[in-house]
């Protein structure tokens, strides 16, 4: 107010809760046209007359502004996500069992993820390998529901399970939009242009009302890749189990100073 004086005229509004984030479909390599996404405009305007939805405004009379909406991690954050599974084989008495476990519920854009996996292999195979993988989730809310699956990150560790033996080990992996650029429909924070875009953050449910737009989920997935074990050749089923994983930025400093 001090730069512009007496002509400034401040004012402020609210952003209903149930608005999607700022997210773009990051287009293929041969991809013309403009990038399917969620983008909010403000626009002010000098109107002869207060309140009259039907007033004629022209183009010389009014500004835009783009924004964007951003939601930011929980300060909070609580124990990740845990699951187990057990899974039987033809030909084998026993099962494998698999328990997989997050660090956190929420991790940061960047930082590596820590997936601590717990394997008793009680069965007669061989656990070969194992592979842990994230995958990012886009619903598109419109008229109707579509729900796209991207793969973000893909590891494999060379650890071997014998039969009759157990595991217990922590893995890490960190899916970054560096790895992932030409990857035609994966969701990208924002726009495609800014500095500061990564992948798109998880989408957090606020207030009643269903959200629409564009919706983004992560989980990631372990997968146990079995041999045939006293079968010899015969390749026998993966043991997979699937994680909610919640990825965001954090809440700059200066942000947390208002809240």
């Amino acid at each position: 107010m001090t730069k512009v004086g007496d002509q400034g005229y401040p004012f402020s509004f609210q952003m209903p809760t149930n608005l999607p984030c700022s997210v773009s479909l990051q287009p293929g390599p041969n991809d013309a046209g403009k990038a399917c996404g969620v983008d909010f405009e403000v626009k002010a305007y000098l109107a002869n007359a207060p309140d009259n939805p039907d007033e004629v405004i022209e183009k010389k009379d009014t500004c835009r502004l783009m924004i964007r909406k951003i939601q930011y991690a929980p300060v909070n954050n609580k124990a990740g996500a845990k699951a187990e599974l057990s899974k039987g084989f033809m030909m084998s008495d026993k099962p494998v069992h698999l328990e997989a476990s997050l660090e956190k519920e929420v991790y940061y854009h960047g930082d590596p993820i820590t997936v601590k996996l717990k394997v008793n292999n009680e069965s007669s195979k061989v656990v070969k390998k194992i592979k842990i993988s994230v995958e990012q989730l886009t619903s598109v809310v419109l008229y109707s529901s579509d729900t796209y699956v991207k793969p973000v990150c893909s590891e494999e560790f060379g650890e071997t399970i014998n039969s009759n033996a157990t595991l217990e080990k922590s893995f890490q992996v960190t899916p970054l939009l560096s790895n992932n650029k030409e990857k035609r429909g994966l969701s990208v924070d924002g726009r495609l242009k800014d500095e500061d875009t990564h992948l798109a953050s998880t989408t957090l449910s606020q207030g009643d009302k269903e959200m629409q737009g564009i919706i983004v989920s992560y989980k990631v997935k372990i997968n146990l890749m079995v041999a045939g074990g006293l079968l010899g050749g015969l390749t026998g089923s993966d043991v997979t189990l699937e994680l909610p994983l919640t990825l965001m930025s954090p809440k700059p400093a200066w942000l947390r100073i208002y809240n």
